[in-house]
């Protein structure tokens, strides 16, 4: 019988769990693995990505080899067909030369959202209806809702794991064609159920971080890409206090591997990286994880995305998040109808709010959407803009 529906397998509990469900529910579903980041051994050769391939994940502990090995072991516990994509090609255009390009603009970019958009909600969709499928499935925290005509993204209910953050590019006809079968559930249960079916990932460790870089070192990674430039770094008011390897190795708010120690002149409290000045070359820090400059209470966004479509209104209130696992913040949305791009306001102050992050709005537990951050009102990038004025 053709599969109805193809489930995203990872390797993890979370997506085995999501087939394990549907199959349970009577459906006809199929498991497909996707490759999206190609290591030593599959680079014979050029990619259709202008003739290049990822440079080496396997040695990283990206674990993709082990990961599809876990996938096939569980499709065949489930006794249902297995499928492999290899879309690393279609990462490399599509989310890793961005990613690069935003940190040798000095931003902060977040890969996973673009992954969800580029890669698992439209080439592993379009993968699962070449299959003849109706719909795909995944293990992402989170819930669709038919509201009238309209397709909805909602949170999930365990809010500790809510991946709606990282889903909130998707458009309707994404979201008519996506389960998410773990929405209704805690991570525990989620557990509980593996192991009560004898799925051999029930135990197995989550994922953390970014595929592509895995255990090693992210700076050691970078490099390969954006080769060290060693620079000063100074506080706000100009004193060179240190050096960096890079300015595009650290983002806001960061602490670690600054190694500023009993800097004469200054008192023991920890640096934090307040700003970056690519032209320059400077890394602007400063003391104190409360530190003014670290804060802002506006940022104005690239062209936002809505999920329904269009934006609620011209001016609105809701809440919003900048980061993952952020407590959502009250706001107030000013939508620019001639470009798009959004200025959010908020209640309080926030802080390290970050360029190339994105800024994700909810009404309740529903997501509207959201939008790259272009810039914030915090201290050091006023006084830029002042300056370049």
């Amino acid at each position: 019988m053709r599969a109805r529906i193809v489930v995203g397998m990872s390797g993890g509990v979370d997506s085995s769990v999501a087939a394990l469900r549907l199959r349970d529910g009577g459906e006809a579903i199929a498991g497909l693995f996707m490759q999206n980041w190609a290591d030593d051994d599959a680079q014979d050769g050029a990619s259709a990505a202008g003739g290049r391939t990822p440079k080496a994940a396997g040695s990283g502990g990206c674990r993709a080899e082990d990961d599809r090995r876990d996938a096939v072991a569980v499709c065949g516990r489930l006794g249902i067909p297995f499928h492999f994509r290899d879309f690393s090609a279609e990462y490399w255009s599509g989310v890793f030369e961005h990613f690069i390009a935003e940190y040798a603009a000095g931003r902060t970019p977040n890969p996973d959202v673009l992954c969800n958009r580029e890669i698992k909600f439209k080439h592993f969709l379009e993968a699962a209806r070449g299959l003849g499928a109706e719909r795909i499935a995944t293990g992402h925290y989170a819930r669709v809702a038919r509201v009238g005509d309209r397709w909805r993204l909602l949170r999930a209910a365990d809010r500790g794991k809510d991946q709606s953050y990282f889903l909130h590019q998707l458009g309707q006809g994404q979201l008519a064609a996506t389960l998410f079968p773990l929405g209704e559930l805690p991570k525990a249960d989620v557990r509980a159920i593996a192991r009560d079916a004898g799925l051999p990932t029930a135990d197995k460790k989550d994922s953390t971080g970014i595929c592509f870089i895995g255990e090693r070192d992210f700076r050691s990674f970078l490099s390969q890409y954006l080769p060290a430039r060693e620079g000063e770094m100074r506080t706000p008011d100009g004193r060179v206090v240190g050096r960096h390897p890079g300015v595009f190795y650290f983002t806001l708010g960061q602490r670690e591997g600054l190694q500023l120690g009993g800097v004469r002149g200054f008192d023991a409290a920890p640096w934090y990286v307040v700003g970056k000045d690519v032209e320059r070359n400077v890394l602007v820090v400063d003391q104190g994880s409360d530190s003014p400059y670290l804060h802002s209470t506006r940022l104005w966004s690239e062209p936002a995305h809505w999920i329904a479509g269009a934006a609620p209104a011209r001016r609105f209130d809701c809440t919003a998040q900048t980061r993952y696992r952020q407590p959502e913040e009250p706001c107030q949305v000013n939508v620019d109808e001639s470009n798009g791009q959004l200025e959010v306001v908020f209640r309080d102050p926030q802080r390290a709010v970050t360029p190339g992050q994105s800024v994700v709005l909810y009404d309740g537990d529903t997501c509207l959407g959201g939008a790259v951050i272009r810039a914030t009102d915090a201290p050091l990038e006023l006084r830029k803009r002042g300056a370049a004025a």
